[in-house]
């Protein structure tokens, strides 16, 4: 026979052990249903969206695949042959698909963002010339001074 490594000697002693061991059973049981929320958390559709659709990621993602520059090139012709050049002919339209499909190889992320951060420029900079003009200017005289 082999002894046990517990020190077992009464009925006490066996009840102790057997309330350790629940004890130890219920903490490790916590501890991992925290882990599997934890884990499942990684997989959710918002995290998965803030892990891999930062503008940073996008932008390292777009530089080694190009894919603005691609889409753009599809893109750029059909909107202009569906918008400005609706009622052109064949010929107009395959002349501004070819031109525009050429330009908008060249379009990248970083060109894109430049683009919209300047057509925004645009129309947000008439609220900051309207509240630039209304505030005070100071000459850098004091108000409590004796020239005022």
């Amino acid at each position: 026979m082999s002894k046990n490594s517990y020190a077992i000697n009464n009925l006490h002693d066996l009840q102790v052990r057997m309330i350790s061991l629940k004890v130890d059973y219920k903490m490790k049981e916590v501890a991992l249903k925290e882990d599997v929320v934890v884990y499942a958390k990684q997989f959710t559709p918002g995290h998965l969206f803030k892990k891999y659709f930062t503008s940073s990621s996008l932008l390292k993602t777009d530089d080694k695949l190009n894919l603005t520059s691609k889409v753009m090139s599809m893109a750029l012709p059909l909107l202009m042959n569906s918008t400005i050049f609706r009622g052109s002919g064949f010929l107009t339209k395959t002349l501004v698909g070819l031109a525009t499909s050429k330009v908008g190889k060249s379009l990248d992320a970083s060109s894109l963002t430049s683009i919209f951060n300047s057509v925004k420029g645009l129309f947000g900079s008439e609220k900051k010339k309207e509240k630039a003009s209304a505030a005070y200017v100071d000459y850098g005289i004091p108000p409590d001074s004796e020239t005022f």
